[in-house]
């Protein structure tokens, strides 16, 4: 079982920055896969970026690509998602999310057991 407890969101200007954390409780922290996702109003929940046990491969989707950086600190048990360069359609309801399989190319929700609560980001213009 893990617990995942998202933090760090906030309003931020265009073209500004920002690092969202997720705890994570639990042994098993450090064999997960690990997913940040979003949504916005009205809008399906979306695949961001993701990232092995190990913290060797990450994945991004291209909208966030050379923009956003996944990583993971599996003594904290955390995961990170330094977000720069924010634009307006950035604005969503940020989820962390962790999978059984060890990786972080899954990108459907149906993939991951675990989901932390949200944090929102909102980017004006």
């Amino acid at each position: 079982q893990v617990q995942l407890v998202e933090s760090g969101g906030g309003l931020v200007q265009a073209g500004g920055s920002l690092r969202l954390s997720c705890a994570a409780s639990g042994r098993t922290f450090s064999t997960y896969g690990m997913a940040w996702f979003r949504q916005a109003p009205g809008k399906e929940r979306d695949f961001v970026s993701g990232i092995s046990w190990t913290g060797d491969s990450t994945y991004y989707a291209d909208s966030v690509k050379g923009r956003f950086t996944i990583s993971r600190d599996n003594a904290k048990n955390t995961v990170y998602l330094q977000m720069n360069s924010l634009k307006p359609e950035d604005t969503a309801v940020y989820y962390c999310a962790a999978n059984r399989w060890g990786v972080g190319s899954r990108a459907s929700v149906s993939n991951y057991a675990y989901w932390g609560q949200g944090t929102q980001v909102t980017v004006s213009s």
